[in-house]
């Protein structure tokens, strides 16, 4: 009988630590992400498949939904000092071809039928720009 080899797929530009520490956050979401995450969770909104604290490259963002290609980040008060940091990242981001649209925590608590309609646009937006852009087999020849 031949032994079972478990082998774990990573993203590629992953490390083992942050697969790890995208676990570990996994469990010790903030309030705003536990709230937001219970309204994504489960296909809920436009039947859109999103994962949380999700690694990609060195990063890992809050949220993320593969079919558009569209990344949620929720920023507590800590993100007015890292202004910078957060807009490289973003724009680190934007190069690899991932759409990111932030929201403040507060925004999360008190208005979360706006930000989950904010979200559905954006996601419908993403979805138009990458039906309408060619793939490799339709650019003719």
């Amino acid at each position: 009988m031949r032994e079972k080899q478990t082998q774990h797929h990573r993203i590629r530009g992953t490390t083992p630590a942050v697969v790890a520490a995208a676990r570990q956050l996994r469990l010790n979401l903030t309030p705003a992400e536990q709230k937001l995450w219970k309204a994504l969770q489960k296909r809920q909104l436009s039947g859109l498949k999103f994962r949380c604290q999700h690694a990609i490259g060195s990063f890992i963002v809050d949220f993320y939904c593969p079919q558009c290609r569209l990344v949620i980040e929720l920023d507590g008060d800590i993100h007015n000092q890292q202004v910078e940091y957060d807009e490289a990242r973003t724009e680190q981001l934007n190069q690899l071809g991932y759409r990111v649209i932030r929201f403040h925590n507060s925004d999360v608590m008190h208005h979360l039928d706006h930000v989950l309609q904010q979200i559905r646009q954006a996601s419908e937006q993403s979805i138009d720009r990458h039906s309408k852009s060619p793939r490799m087999g339709d650019l003719g020849g």
